[in-house]
């Protein structure tokens, strides 16, 4: 995977997953709903997708009805790490009450489309499927109380006002995508 070339301003890819209930979910349909999306690659077993499901849960609940969404998919292979299999998604998004569509990227395609490093990652896109985010969900994974930059509650905050986002970069820490070997 090269990394060379920011994609922001450059067409997220389209797809069409499955979520924990086998019901399709598309791009597309979002994009025509809602003002933006963010696609957070996500995990069942990481550490820090743990330490930050519930700041993306308060996150949903605030900007939804402003008309932002957030939709987490998991690419990650199961057989390197088997709680993430599909089965371990439906208990995860069962345990922690997920208020966001967790959807389960198999073929890894999403997941390689968007570059994806680590888990957690978010990728902000605006209606006309432009990615104007990429990267952290604030700086400090493992203390909410000492965030001192809320990177991606402040992308969706400049998106909805039609302002430019001042940190439109971050680098996302957490842990890497397990990607398919052979």
């Amino acid at each position: 995977m090269t990394h060379a070339v920011s994609q922001i301003g450059s067409y997220a890819p389209d797809f069409e997953l499955p979520d924990i209930n086998n019901i399709v979910h598309h791009l597309a349909r979002y994009l025509d709903k809602y003002y933006a999306v963010v696609v957070v690659v996500m995990c069942n077993h990481c550490p820090d997708v743990q330490l930050y499901i519930e700041r993306l849960k308060q996150l949903q609940a605030e900007f939804e009805p402003q008309g932002v969404t957030l939709i987490g998919i998991n690419a990650n292979d199961d057989s390197q790490v088997p709680e993430d299999s599909f089965e371990q998604m439906k208990a995860f998004a069962a345990e922690h009450k997920l208020n966001f569509p967790y959807l389960r990227d198999r073929t890894q395609d999403v997941a390689q489309g968007f570059r994806s490093t680590t888990t957690p990652q978010a990728f902000l896109i605006n209606n006309a499927c432009v990615i104007r985010y990429i990267g952290a969900i604030d700086d400090n994974p493992q203390d909410t109380d000492a965030v001192t930059k809320r990177y991606l509650y402040d992308a969706m905050s400049f998106l909805l006002q039609d302002k430019d986002i001042p940190i439109c970069e971050t680098r996302a820490t957490g842990c890497p995508v397990k990607w398919r070997q052979g």
